[in-house]
């Protein structure tokens, strides 16, 4: 009788079922710690934290002289300001900001004179000054669990201070060739030889996809040998190929070692070419039949192990395509040069979204954060909100859209959330763009997002978020969900030698403040907290100096440039500030209507009702968790 396979199987219910037992057996990476300079390509098995800021000084950004900002106050073209030699010191780009400084001005501004110079143009605190942490905060996340380590991210991590990075492990896989008929590469091989080349076939792809190959010496077609050499590479290996030997040949021994060394779960898959498979393991361990024919072998290969070791590295694949996007944000760009943007994308609906990210010079870690790039043309002056424009994709289509976008207002604990969600489902990914609570607010009623964080007072009764709610979304279609209450208030140096008390001792002569951006909800609780207490909010030094997170606007107070600032507690705590409580304000998460069945969502409820969040919030400290993740009210 004709030899016949043992099964038929269909092959995505043959992938899917060996991918669940393996894991069941216990199929899981193992880490290792390696220099960050050595890292490329790697995948992370943790978070990955900043440990110092970047820049870790006040930097100059233009060629020129640093002053003190109020020496400039006044210059005009018709009433210049004429400065004396001590009043300011030539800097170059990158210089240390002199002590006693706090502005730049560009030598194309400055009018040198026998005894100084003369300034035609006042300049503000902290004009042309890279500050610190501008591009990293010292105990930001850098990189999530299970995000590829890509050049950008190395860069992040130097300039972060981190020197070392635990990554998980590239899986050994053992490569088995056999066969009477099979020799080593050779110039002249004789009739009969097949020159054994599927290892180095099977290798390249291995790398590339992210493992480690082992090619094992040829083995003649001799059970107990196969049976000796399977054996070997069980012990040595993470993953085995056995490579021939699958099919129907009276020589053909590889079903019966796997079964006697373990268990065959397939032999023979309903596809072509590639059915002679063997889908063996042996414990937590995969020992895959492939067939010796080149095509067959790599497609049975690409199938069935690549998923094997994307599991195991907790990754999806990366191909790269053009798609269309709508902007987010307005993009300005000059006419004589052709400009690439970064962008940050996610699918909401059927809509692509792009959000710019920060296209500062030094700012390496927006090309880390980046799903895309946007190339302007020459001769375009730029893009305008809601321009449909063609995005260059770094991350597949399949990524973007299992992406939760949040644009809105900022906290640490979102960064947590997204850790918590892609390391329960890696196929998950969260895109969160800090706009603050009006601009979240903006971009659920343009249709751009999934979620935005929002604590914004209401002045005449002290609630939150409901009135501007109600305000924008006069029709409803939205649900304000719970999220956490949290402590604001001024964040000040260690020790308070200011002995700031409260909002009016922010006009003491000397004190340096330093502001969220307008339109976000701590900037509309200062400005209120002001109006409030009489205070004036142009005899605050530093008063229209923003910053665009809690962590930023410490970083600023921890590295002495700032006396205080509003922000969170555990911003203040992160940096061993001293911190002053004003309030405990509501944070909450607005969802559309039309997000709200979806997986991503449903997930990102899951997680805020999870005891891992709670566990992380009381880590970060100054929350108040009530029930996270219920609907507050639905408009």
């Amino acid at each position: 009788m004709a030899f016949q396979y043992l099964t038929n199987v269909d092959m995505e219910q043959a992938k899917e079922e060996y991918c669940q037992i393996l894991e069941a057996n216990g199929m899981h990476y193992r880490t290792e710690t390696i220099p960050v300079t050595e890292s490329c390509a790697r995948i992370t098995a943790n978070a990955v934290y900043a440990h110092i800021c970047a820049p870790h000084y006040h930097a100059s950004a233009m060629d020129g002289i640093a002053v003190k900002a109020s020496d400039t106050f006044g210059a005009t073209e018709t009433t210049p300001v004429h400065l004396k030699r001590e009043q300011y010191v030539a800097v170059d780009t990158g210089d240390p900001l002199p002590e006693g400084c706090d502005a730049v001005v560009m030598i194309e501004d400055v009018v040198k004179e026998e005894k100084g110079v003369c300034l035609y143009a006042a300049v503000s605190p902290w004009q042309h000054i890279r500050q610190i942490g501008e591009d990293i905060c010292a105990g930001e996340m850098i990189l999530s669990s299970y995000r590829t380590i890509t050049p950008a991210a190395i860069g992040s991590m130097i300039a972060g201070g981190v020197l070392e990075v635990e990554v998980i492990a590239k899986p050994l896989v053992g490569i088995i060739p056999t066969g009477d008929e099979i020799v080593p590469p050779t110039t002249d091989p004789k009739p009969g030889d097949i020159l054994e080349f599927n290892g180095s076939i099977f290798s390249a792809m291995i790398k590339e996809w992210g493992a480690e190959p082992k090619i094992y010496p040829i083995v003649k077609d001799r059970f107990d040998e196969i049976r000796t050499m399977v054996q070997k590479a069980l012990e040595e290996c993470d993953m085995v190929i056995l490579n021939a030997g699958s099919s129907a040949g009276r020589e053909d021994y590889s079903c019966q070692v796997i079964q006697e060394l373990g268990e065959v779960l397939y032999h023979g898959i309903a596809m072509k070419p590639g059915k002679p498979a063997i889908l063996g393991y042996k414990g937590a361990k995969p020992v895959l039949g492939v067939p010796g024919y080149p095509v067959s072998g790599i497609i049975v290969i690409e199938q069935f192990l690549k998923p094997l070791i994307d599991q195991w590295n907790r990754i999806p694949a990366r191909p790269a395509i053009y798609k269309e996007a709508v902007l987010s944000r307005s993009v300005v760009s000059g006419l004589k040069y052709r400009e690439f943007v970064r962008v940050r994308l996610g699918y909401v609906g059927e809509q692509l979204v792009a959000s710019p990210l920060s296209r500062g010079a030094g700012v390496v870690s927006s090309f880390m954060k980046a799903d895309g790039m946007l190339e302007i043309p020459q001769e375009v002056e730029g893009y305008e909100a809601g321009s449909h424009v063609q995005i260059r994709l770094l991350r597949p289509k399949e990524e973007l859209q299992n992406t939760l976008v949040v644009i809105g207002s900022h906290d640490p604990l979102l960064d947590e959330v997204a850790d918590m969600i892609h390391r329960k489902d890696p196929g998950i990914f969260m895109s969160s763009s800090h706009v603050g609570s009006m601009g979240g607010i903006m971009a659920v009623r343009r249709g751009e997002n999934h979620a935005a964080g929002v604590h914004l007072l209401n002045e005449k009764d002290g609630s939150y978020n409901t009135a501007f709610i109600e305000k924008y979304f006069p029709k409803g279609g939205v649900r304000l969900v719970e999220c956490v209450g949290r402590t604001q208030g001024l964040m000040v140096t260690k020790g308070n030698p200011l002995q700031i008390r409260g909002i009016a001792d922010l006009t003491k002569p000397g004190l340096r403040y330093v502001n969220r951006q307008k339109g976000s909800g701590t900037r509309i609780l200062i400005d209120y907290l002001c109006k409030k207490e009489s205070v004036n909010p142009r005899k605050i030094y530093g008063y229209d100096r923003e910053e665009f997170t809690h962590t930023s606007v410490a970083a600023q107070i921890a590295s002495g440039s700032a006396d205080a600032g509003m922000g969170i507690y555990s911003a203040a705590q992160l940096y061993d500030l001293d911190f002053i409580p004003i309030c405990m304000e509501q944070y909450d998460l607005l969802i559309p209507d039309h997000a709200w069945d979806s997986p991503m969502v449903q997930e990102l409820l899951e997680t805020l009702k999870s005891e891992e969040f709670r566990r992380r919030l009381e880590n970060l400290g100054g929350y108040d968790v009530g029930n996270p993740g219920q609907v507050r009210q639905r408009f």
